[in-house]
């Protein structure tokens, strides 16, 4: 049963202890700031899963503004939106100051939300 166990969480990448593997490539999954997320102090998107409806339909409105951007890079369009009560968390890295700046923009002219939180980062290249 154990060896069984044990296999499963292998062919799922993960190892015993419950903690997924490392990807070779930490630069394109964003590993370090998956990291530091996981500490629970930082919101994520999975905190907005507990939120209203209202918090979700802003997140794909916003979503949906971005992705249609396309002079925003691959990055920028997979930025983390988190909305709770109206106010919405930005997070991720982004190829320069302007596409921080026209994400903010997009999310701070959607009509609902109250406040932005703008933690996206530049991408030091």
């Amino acid at each position: 049963m154990i060896k069984a166990l044990v296999f499963c969480l292998a062919i799922m990448g993960l190892t015993v202890t419950g903690f997924a593997a490392t990807p070779t490539s930490s630069d394109a999954t964003n590993t370090k700031m998956n990291q530091r997320d996981a500490n629970g102090q930082t919101l994520t998107p999975e905190d907005q899963v507990k939120g209203s409806g209202a918090d979700v339909e802003l997140t794909r409105k916003i979503r949906e503004e971005i992705v249609r951007n396309d002079k925003l890079s691959t990055e920028a369009r997979n930025v983390k939106i988190i909305t709770i009560g109206g106010v919405v968390t930005l997070r991720g890295p982004v190829a320069s100051a302007s596409e921080k700046s026209q994400i903010e923009g997009i999310a701070k002219k959607t009509v609902g939300v109250k406040r932005v939180d703008n933690l996206i980062e530049i991408k030091v290249k």
